[in-house]
Protein backbone atom coordinates (compact mmCIF):
# COMPACT_ATOMS: atom_id res chain seq x y z
CA UNK A 1 0.00 0.00 0.00
CA UNK A 2 1.50 3.27 -1.06
CA UNK A 3 1.61 6.25 1.23
CA UNK A 4 0.82 9.68 -0.01
CA UNK A 5 3.62 12.10 0.76
CA UNK A 6 2.47 15.07 2.81
CA UNK A 7 2.34 18.29 0.89
CA UNK A 8 4.20 21.34 2.18
CA UNK A 9 3.61 24.91 1.22
CA UNK A 10 6.86 26.63 0.45
CA UNK A 11 6.97 30.04 2.17
CA UNK A 12 7.73 33.09 0.13
CA UNK A 13 11.39 33.81 0.74
CA UNK A 14 13.05 36.95 -0.52
CA UNK A 15 16.43 36.02 -1.88
CA UNK A 16 18.87 38.91 -1.72
CA UNK A 17 21.84 38.58 -3.98
CA UNK A 18 25.09 40.30 -3.00
CA UNK A 19 25.44 43.71 -4.54
CA UNK A 20 28.36 45.99 -4.95
CA UNK A 21 28.43 49.02 -2.61
CA UNK A 22 26.88 52.06 -4.23
CA UNK A 23 29.26 54.44 -2.44
CA UNK A 24 32.84 55.02 -3.53
CA UNK A 25 34.24 54.91 0.00
CA UNK A 26 35.56 58.45 -0.29
CA UNK A 27 34.21 61.76 0.92
CA UNK A 28 35.57 65.16 1.82
CA UNK A 29 34.92 66.51 5.29
CA UNK A 30 35.46 70.04 6.58
CA UNK A 31 36.39 70.58 10.23
CA UNK A 32 37.97 73.20 12.49
CA UNK A 33 41.78 73.32 12.12
CA UNK A 34 42.14 72.58 15.83
CA UNK A 35 40.15 69.36 15.46
CA UNK A 36 42.23 68.41 12.40
CA UNK A 37 45.37 68.89 14.48
CA UNK A 38 43.91 66.82 17.33
CA UNK A 39 43.07 63.93 15.00
CA UNK A 40 46.50 64.06 13.38
CA UNK A 41 48.22 64.00 16.76
CA UNK A 42 46.06 61.11 17.96
CA UNK A 43 46.81 59.16 14.77
CA UNK A 44 50.57 59.63 15.25
CA UNK A 45 50.29 58.58 18.91
CA UNK A 46 48.57 55.36 17.82
CA UNK A 47 51.04 54.73 14.99
CA UNK A 48 48.37 55.09 12.30
CA UNK A 49 47.81 57.25 9.27
CA UNK A 50 45.22 59.98 9.70
CA UNK A 51 42.90 58.11 7.32
CA UNK A 52 43.25 54.79 9.16
CA UNK A 53 42.72 56.44 12.53
CA UNK A 54 39.55 58.24 11.39
CA UNK A 55 38.14 55.05 9.86
CA UNK A 56 38.81 53.21 13.12
CA UNK A 57 37.08 55.88 15.21
CA UNK A 58 34.08 56.10 12.86
CA UNK A 59 33.73 52.33 12.90
CA UNK A 60 33.41 52.16 16.69
CA UNK A 61 29.86 51.35 17.75
CA UNK A 62 28.06 53.85 19.92
CA UNK A 63 29.74 57.06 18.81
CA UNK A 64 26.70 58.90 20.14
CA UNK A 65 27.56 62.43 21.28
CA UNK A 66 31.11 62.19 19.94
CA UNK A 67 29.88 63.16 16.47
CA UNK A 68 27.55 65.95 17.56
CA UNK A 69 28.51 69.44 16.46
CA UNK A 70 28.43 70.69 20.06
CA UNK A 71 30.89 67.96 21.05
CA UNK A 72 33.20 68.88 18.17
CA UNK A 73 33.12 72.52 19.24
CA UNK A 74 33.79 71.65 22.88
CA UNK A 75 36.76 69.40 22.12
CA UNK A 76 38.17 71.92 19.64
CA UNK A 77 37.97 74.73 22.23
CA UNK A 78 39.66 72.59 24.89
CA UNK A 79 42.38 71.65 22.41
CA UNK A 80 42.97 75.28 21.50
CA UNK A 81 43.04 76.57 25.09
CA UNK A 82 45.46 73.84 26.24
CA UNK A 83 47.65 74.14 23.13
CA UNK A 84 46.99 70.52 22.18
CA UNK A 85 47.80 69.07 25.59
CA UNK A 86 44.39 67.45 26.13
CA UNK A 87 44.04 63.82 27.24
CA UNK A 88 40.26 63.69 27.44
CA UNK A 89 37.06 65.70 27.53
CA UNK A 90 34.14 64.40 29.60
CA UNK A 91 30.65 65.71 30.24
CA UNK A 92 29.40 65.15 33.79
CA UNK A 93 27.23 66.63 36.50
CA UNK A 94 23.57 67.50 36.77
CA UNK A 95 22.82 67.74 33.04
CA UNK A 96 24.15 64.26 32.40
CA UNK A 97 22.20 62.89 35.39
CA UNK A 98 19.01 64.62 34.23
CA UNK A 99 18.83 66.72 37.40
CA UNK A 100 19.70 70.17 36.01
CA UNK A 101 17.61 73.29 36.27
CA UNK A 102 16.92 75.34 33.13
CA UNK A 103 19.63 77.87 34.05
CA UNK A 104 22.25 75.27 35.03
CA UNK A 105 25.60 75.20 33.26
CA UNK A 106 26.85 72.02 31.61
CA UNK A 107 29.90 70.66 33.43
CA UNK A 108 32.85 69.61 31.27
CA UNK A 109 35.97 67.96 32.64
CA UNK A 110 39.04 68.79 30.53
CA UNK A 111 41.83 66.35 31.38
CA UNK A 112 45.29 67.74 30.60
CA UNK A 113 48.65 66.17 29.90
CA UNK A 114 51.33 66.53 32.57
CA UNK A 115 53.29 69.22 30.73
CA UNK A 116 50.38 71.68 30.69
CA UNK A 117 50.41 73.89 33.81
CA UNK A 118 47.15 74.08 35.74
CA UNK A 119 46.70 77.84 36.12
CA UNK A 120 43.91 80.41 36.06
CA UNK A 121 45.19 81.39 32.60
CA UNK A 122 43.38 78.36 31.17
CA UNK A 123 40.04 79.63 32.46
CA UNK A 124 40.77 83.18 31.24
CA UNK A 125 41.65 81.84 27.78
CA UNK A 126 38.40 79.85 27.75
CA UNK A 127 36.31 82.87 28.74
CA UNK A 128 37.98 85.12 26.18
CA UNK A 129 37.08 82.90 23.25
CA UNK A 130 33.76 82.56 21.40
CA UNK A 131 30.83 81.06 23.29
CA UNK A 132 30.83 77.28 23.38
CA UNK A 133 27.52 75.71 24.35
CA UNK A 134 25.96 72.27 24.74
CA UNK A 135 22.46 72.25 23.28
CA UNK A 136 22.09 75.93 24.01
CA UNK A 137 23.48 75.85 27.55
CA UNK A 138 26.71 77.43 28.74
CA UNK A 139 29.62 75.06 29.33
CA UNK A 140 31.50 75.33 32.62
CA UNK A 141 34.97 73.75 32.17
CA UNK A 142 37.07 72.24 34.94
CA UNK A 143 40.73 71.55 34.10
CA UNK A 144 42.42 68.59 35.81
CA UNK A 145 45.46 66.38 35.38
CA UNK A 146 45.43 62.95 33.77
CA UNK A 147 44.53 60.61 36.66
CA UNK A 148 47.11 58.33 38.20
CA UNK A 149 46.36 54.61 38.44
CA UNK A 150 45.60 54.74 42.18
CA UNK A 151 43.57 57.97 42.10
CA UNK A 152 40.13 57.18 43.51
CA UNK A 153 39.12 60.68 44.55
CA UNK A 154 35.49 61.66 44.95
CA UNK A 155 35.54 63.63 41.71
CA UNK A 156 36.73 60.66 39.67
CA UNK A 157 34.20 58.40 41.38
CA UNK A 158 31.33 60.73 40.44
CA UNK A 159 32.61 61.05 36.86
CA UNK A 160 33.01 57.27 36.61
CA UNK A 161 29.34 56.86 37.49
CA UNK A 162 27.73 59.41 35.17
CA UNK A 163 30.41 60.88 32.90
CA UNK A 164 30.14 60.79 29.11
CA UNK A 165 33.54 60.62 27.41
CA UNK A 166 33.55 62.79 24.30
CA UNK A 167 37.26 62.51 23.55
CA UNK A 168 40.01 60.27 24.90
CA UNK A 169 43.35 60.56 23.15
CA UNK A 170 44.90 57.25 24.15
CA UNK A 171 42.14 55.58 26.26
CA UNK A 172 44.08 56.10 29.51
CA UNK A 173 41.26 58.11 31.07
CA UNK A 174 38.58 55.61 29.99
CA UNK A 175 40.69 52.79 31.45
CA UNK A 176 41.01 54.70 34.72
CA UNK A 177 37.25 55.27 34.89
CA UNK A 178 36.76 51.54 34.35
CA UNK A 179 39.07 50.78 37.30
CA UNK A 180 37.12 53.19 39.50
CA UNK A 181 33.81 51.53 38.52
CA UNK A 182 35.31 48.13 39.34
CA UNK A 183 36.35 49.40 42.78
CA UNK A 184 32.80 50.65 43.38
CA UNK A 185 31.26 47.37 42.20
CA UNK A 186 33.61 45.38 44.45
CA UNK A 187 32.66 47.49 47.47
CA UNK A 188 36.19 48.84 47.91
CA UNK A 189 35.11 52.41 47.09
CA UNK A 190 32.02 53.44 49.02
CA UNK A 191 29.82 56.53 48.75
CA UNK A 192 28.43 58.23 51.83
CA UNK A 193 26.65 61.47 52.67
CA UNK A 194 27.45 63.97 55.43
CA UNK A 195 25.29 67.07 55.96
CA UNK A 196 23.74 66.46 52.56
CA UNK A 197 27.10 66.34 50.80
CA UNK A 198 28.36 63.12 49.17
CA UNK A 199 31.83 61.77 49.81
CA UNK A 200 33.77 58.67 48.78
CA UNK A 201 36.04 56.51 50.92
CA UNK A 202 38.24 53.48 50.29
CA UNK A 203 37.48 50.55 52.55
CA UNK A 204 40.60 49.05 54.11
Amino acid sequence: MSKTSPSYTTPNVAVISPQKPTESGRFVIRMPPTLHAALKEAAQTNGLSLNAYCVRRLSVAGLGPAIEQDAVGLVARAWSVADGGVSAVILHGSWVRGEAMAASDVDALVVLEEHIPLTRALYRAWDEGPDVTWRGHRIDPHFVRTPRDASYSGMWAEVALDGIVLFDRDWRVSAHLSRVRQAIAAGRLVRGVVHGQPYWALKT
